[in-house]
């Protein structure tokens, strides 16, 4: 529920319960009806987008801001707005019928709060019943603040994944800033990964994990922020060793987000434990990358990111390291900053999924 100087905004009757605002943001989506509620609770209705961001507007015009980022404001009275925020209606999943691809929501945790978008390419004879998937560990960019694991863009863009290269997924649902700040996220993200390691003698919790999921050849990958929590993942595994069944082949990193190109603000502001700009979380250590819990690592940029400085230089400090895997660089020239989840049926982003299927499948 979103509140202003007293005032309390919440979707129309026509919407369901889990629609309604929760952080102090602005609204992705104009519902047809908007109902205000005033301090002695009298419904104000507006019937228009227009009116409300007018009185919007208004409101902010009143604030003092302290902080601008990228992804969001700080206003002297505490009230943060998020500019892209995360979905506030999510479609469940579906069954592809065109593909024979299967989705489905599991819970990893109760407490604290994490969830997953599972996907499981089509299985077509016998011998692929007794034949093991790849499995695919996914982190979402976010700005650590925004999007979400069940918004279509992702849950698209995971689903292509699975049906490209023959693997079963497991998107997750991490912790977004303000509700649950960082490092919330990075929890969220072992949580995850142990919950997948559970499934190892098959025994897990999961079916499809248990029956199809071959652990010893797990991939860690996520996009922007995603990207960033997957190197603290595969990094963590390679501090206090790999469980008993799991072997994590490679890890794979689409524009990913790091420190020390000048954009490093927001996730200090975020980050209330930060270390400065040398936290590992942020800039990854020499030992971590040293010890990353992998044999291979494919890091992706994009030649219009801003980003795009941040992945090569991941690459250059991961091969000053002494680490002893092999990592590949791939530049897609004329291209942006996760064009390839926003537009999926470009050229370019059919080429990120034939080399995510290639990297995955390569032999030894």
């Amino acid at each position: 529920m979103l509140r202003a100087k007293g005032i309390a905004l919440r979707f129309g009757k026509h919407y369901p319960p889990e629609t309604f605002v929760r952080y102090k943001h602005s609204l992705p989506l104009p519902p047809p009806t908007l109902f205000i509620r005033n301090k002695l609770k009298q419904p104000l209705i507006f019937s228009s987008l227009t009116q409300y961001t007018k009185m919007m507007t208004t409101l902010q015009q009143n604030k003092e801001l302290t902080h601008e980022f990228p992804f969001f404001r700080v206003y002297k009275d505490g009230t943060i707005e998020i500019l892209r925020p995360p979905p506030t209606f999510l479609p469940p999943p579906s069954d592809d019928p065109v593909t024979g691809l299967r989705i489905k929501d599991t819970v990893i945790s109760s407490d604290p709060p994490v969830s997953a978008r599972l996907f499981l390419p089509k299985i077509t004879d016998d011998t692929d019943k007794k034949k093991k998937l790849p499995v695919f560990l996914f982190f979402h960019g976010s700005g650590f603040c925004a999007r979400s694991a069940f918004c279509p863009e992702y849950s698209n863009h995971v689903a292509a994944v699975a049906n490209e290269a023959k693997v079963l997924a497991v998107s997750v649902e991490y912790a977004k800033f303000p509700a649950r700040p960082p490092p919330a996220c990075y929890e969220d993200a072992w949580t995850s990964f142990r919950w997948i390691a559970s499934h190892a003698d098959g025994t897990g919790p999961d079916p499809w994990l248990n029956e199809h999921g071959d652990l010893q050849r797990l991939f860690v990958a996520g996009s922007s922020a995603g990207g960033n929590i997957t190197h603290t993942v595969v990094s963590e595994v390679g501090k206090s060793g790999s469980p008993a069944g799991v072997k994590i082949v490679g890890e794979i990193l689409v524009h990913p987000f790091f420190g020390g190109i000048g954009d490093d603000e927001q996730w200090l502001y975020m980050c209330k434990d930060n270390k400065g700009p040398e936290d590992p979380r942020l800039k990854p250590a020499e030992e971590d990358l040293r010890r990353l819990a992998c044999e291979r690592v494919l890091v992706c940029v994009a030649e219009k990111d801003p980003l795009r400085r941040a992945g090569e230089n991941y690459v250059e400090a991961l091969k000053k390291s002494g680490w002893g895997g092999s990592v590949e660089l791939v530049v897609h020239w004329d291209f942006h900053h996760g064009q390839n989840v926003r537009d999926p049926d470009h050229e370019t982003s059919r080429e990120v999924l034939k080399k995510f299927a290639s990297f995955i499948h390569q032999q030894p």
